[in-house]
């Protein structure tokens, strides 16, 4: 019963397979406090991948917990793992200005790392709230409604769009009303 039911899931969930699955779902990647400033461009993380080596287990964390959730969130940045090409962990932030970061990531758990980072070249709490009010009253054209406090108060005042309907009456055929009271369009109407 077991094999048939896990059968079952895979069928339903085919992102449900290999090594915790959790990180590819939208709840787990969408958890993520760190969003960089627009100055980053690339981040380089350097680990090695021995188990023999526990000062590299935060840097091998942070790639296999924090890196998907840190992508997710930063799709415009460039971010580069290089493994087992470094004696000590580290990572590398380079900016527009052609300047370089370190983070030396010796010895520190996968939390440390992603809070070190926050507070040195991610976007504070309230910047990330003011981008996002600003964004939501970004000028759509989708957008219309006076009582919502929109300039438009209908879809009307649109080039391309019908006339409204309380100044111009739809035709007969259009209004749902009228057709589904089983009238249908004839040529003489």
């Amino acid at each position: 019963k077991l094999i048939l039911l896990d059968s079952l899931l895979q069928e339903k969930m085919p992102f449900m397979k290999g090594i915790a699955p959790i990180r590819r779902t939208y709840k787990y990647l969408d958890n993520c406090g760190l969003v960089f400033k627009d100055r980053v461009k690339i981040v380089t993380v350097n680990f090695n991948e021995g188990e023999q080596q526990t000062h590299h287990t935060g840097a091998r964390d942070f790639v296999f917990w924090n890196l998907p959730q840190v992508q997710y969130k930063n799709p415009d940045i460039q971010i580069v793992t290089l493994k087992n090409m470094t004696p000590s962990p580290f990572i590398t932030c380079f900016l527009e200005d052609n300047t370089k970061v370190y983070f030396d990531v010796d010895s520190q758990s996968n939390k440390d790392i992603l809070d070190r980072l926050t507070r040195t070249l991610g976007k504070t709490k309230e910047t990330l709230a003011e981008e996002a009010l600003a964004l939501a009253e970004k000028n759509n054209p989708a957008n219309f409604g006076s009582k919502l406090g929109y300039a438009r108060h209908c879809i009307c005042s649109e080039p391309g769009q019908l006339p409204c309907p309380s100044i111009v009456p739809l035709p007969r055929h259009w209004r749902g009303k009228w057709y589904n009271q089983g009238h249908r369009w004839e040529a003489e109407d």
